[in-house]
C-alpha cells in the first residue's frame, strides 16, 4: 500500500483531527498513513497448503498479492499460476531485502519449525503478520514474537480459525459473564496421540522441486527423507508440534479464552513471577517423535479475579464421562467446568458449544449480551485491522501465550519430573535440562 500523497503539514493536520480509518503505527519505519479503504501489498511465505487457503483470503478481501515464496516449486505451483505478476522467491529473507517497502504485509504458512524466523523478519521491518498455528515450534520462539509484535506495534493474528466463529465468541462471552459460575477445572482431548520416531537411515536424492537447505532452514542439518516433507513433518519434534501442537491452538481457544490464562504473561496482573506446574504422564518418552498417548495435569495459579485451576490434557484418551452431565462425549473436547455448570465444544476449531446440564441452561445462552465483534473471518479480520478498521481477536498478545503453553505440554512429555514454569522470567524453575529444551540452536545464516 502506497502512502497517501499528503504534505507533513497536511498529514499531521488530518491525523490530530482523528481522521477516519487511518493507523499510525509506532514503528519509525512504518509511521504513515494507512487508508482504510486502500489496498495492502501482502506476500504470501508458504503458498501451498494451508498458505494457499490464507492467499485466496487476502484476495478474497480486495488485497494486492505482491510476492509468493516457497521453497518447494510443486507445493506452490497452483498459487503461482494463479498469480502470475506475484514476484517469486524461495528465500523470504531475499525477499524482503529486494521488495523492501513493496511489501505491508505478510503470512506464513510454512512447517512449524520455520513460523518464527519468517514472521519475525517481517515484524523487525514492520511488515503486519498473518501467522499460521501453532505460532511457533519452541516454547521461546512464541515469547519473543509476542514481544517483538508489541515492540513493533505491528497488526498480528494467529490462524487459529475458530476464533473468528460465534461458538468461540459466544462462548467466551457467556463464560465472562458469570453464566457457569466460578471456574477451577478444565479439560481438553484429542482422539490420538502421535508416534514415537527413529530417523530413517536411507538417504534418497532430493527431488528438483524442493530446495531441502531452505526447508531445513534454522533447524540442525539432516539428509532429506520423504518421511520429512513434503507432507509428514508434523510428527517430528525437530519440524513440528503433533497433536498437541497442530490442534491445541484450534480445541483450547474457549478454555484459554475463558480462563483468561493470556493474563499469567502480564506482570502488572500477577507480579514478577508466575508458575505454571506441568506433569506429563506419555505412552513413551521419545527425542524425535511425540507419544501415542498421554496424560498432562497443569496447575494455573490465580490471575486477576480469575481463581487457580488445574487443566488436564489427553491426548489417545478421555477424561470420566460423569462431567458430561449426561450430554454425549465426543472424540474431541474443550471443557470448562464452572460451579454452577459448564461449556463444552466437541468441534476441533471450538466453532460450537452446548452449555451443561442442558436443562439448566436452556434460556441463558441468549441471555447476556454480545460484546465481541461478529462478521469477518479470521483474514478479513487481519487486513481490515491492518488499515486501523478493528482489531484482531486472535493477535500475538494472545496466540503467543496460547502456543507457548501447547509448546510447553508438548515439551513436558520428554520429562519423568513435574516442571515449574515461570511465565514471567520464561524459565523453567526446576530443571537445568528442560531449560535446554525450550528453545534449539539455529543453524547459521538463521536467527529471530
Amino acid at each position: 500500500m502506497k502512502p497517501n500523497s499528503l504534505s507533513r503539514r497536511a498529514f499531521l493536520r488530518r491525523s490530530a483531527l482523528g481522521g477516519a480509518g487511518f493507523l499510525i503505527l509506532a514503528n519509525a519505519r512504518s509511521a504513515y498513513a494507512y487508508d482504510a479503504n486502500g489496498k495492502l501489498d501482502v506476500a504470501i511465505i508458504g503458498a501451498g497448503g494451508r498458505g494457499r487457503d490464507n492467499l485466496n483470503g487476502v484476495a478474497k478481501a480486495g488485497e494486492n498479492i505482491v510476492a509468493l515464496c516457497d521453497v518447494d516449486e510443486n507445493e506452490g505451483a497452483k498459487s503461482f499460476a494463479q498469480f502470475p505478476n506475484a514476484k517469486r522467491f524461495k528465500d523470504f529473507r531475499r525477499m524482503f531485502d529486494a521488495m523492501g517497502k513493496g511489501i505491508d504485509a505478510v503470512t506464513v504458512a510454512t512447517p512449524d519449525h520455520t513460523h518464527a524466523v519468517a514472521a519475525a523478519a517481517a515484524i523487525r521491518r514492520g511488515k503486519h503478520v498473518y501467522c499460521e498455528k501453532p505460532l511457533t515450534r519452541t516454547v521461546h520462539e512464541a515469547r519473543v514474537l509476542r514481544q517483538l509484535a508489541d515492540k513493533h506495534k505491528v497488526v498480528t493474528q494467529m490462524g487459529n480459525q475458530g476464533s473468528s466463529s460465534d461458538g468461540v465468541r459466544r462462548s467466551v462471552e457467556l463464560a465472562w459473564s458469570g453464566a457457569i459460575g466460578e471456574i477451577r477445572e478444565a479439560h481438553l482431548w484429542f482422539p490420538n496421540g502421535n508416534e514415537p520416531h527413529t530417523r530413517p537411515t536411507e538417504q534418497p536424492p532430493v527431488p528438483a522441486n524442493l530446495d531441502w537447505d531452505l526447508w531445513l532452514g534454522p533447524a540442525e542439518f539432516r539428509p532429506y527423507h520423504p518421511s520429512y516433507a513434503p507432507r509428514s513433518w508434523r510428527g517430528w519434534r525437530a519440524f513440528g508440534s503433533g497433536i498437541v501442537g497442530d490442534f491445541g491452538c484450534h480445541t483450547g481457544n474457549i478454555l484459554f479464552r475463558a480462563l483468561k490464562l493470556e493474563q499469567l504473561w502480564i506482570p502488572s496482573v500477577v507480579g514478577k513471577r508466575c508458575v505454571i506446574r506441568v506433569e506429563a504422564l506419555p505412552s513413551e518418552r521419545n527425542l524425535e517423535g511425540y507419544p501415542r498417548t498421554m496424560q498432562v495435569l497443569v496447575d494455573l495459579p490465580a490471575r486477576g479475579q480469575m481463581p487457580p485451576a488445574r487443566l488436564t490434557v489427553n491426548a489417545g484418551s478421555r477424561p470420566s464421562p460423569d462431567l458430561m452431565k449426561g450430554y454425549p462425549q465426543g472424540q474431541w473436547g474443550d471443557l470448562v467446568v464452572g460451579s454452577k455448570g459448564a461449556i463444552y465444544s466437541d468441534n476441533p476449531w471450538n466453532n460450537n458449544f452446548v452449555l451443561l446440564p442442558e436443562k439448566d441452561f436452556e434460556e441463558v445462552k441468549h441471555g447476556p449480551p454480545q460484546t465481541l465483534p461478529r462478521g469477518r473471518d479470521q483474514v478479513r479480520e487481519w487486513t481490515e485491522a491492518c488499515k486501523g478498521n478493528g482489531a484482531t481477536f486472535s493477535s500475538f498478545a494472545i496466540g503467543g501465550p496460547l502456543t507457548e503453553l501447547m509448546q510447553l505440554i508438548n515439551l513436558s512429555t520428554l520429562f519423568e519430573e513435574a516442571l515449574d514454569y515461570d511465565t514471567i522470567s520464561g524459565r523453567i524453575l526446576n530443571s537445568s535440562r528442560a531449560n535446554q529444551v525450550l528453545h534449539r540452536k539455529y543453524r547459521k545464516g538463521w536467527s529471530l
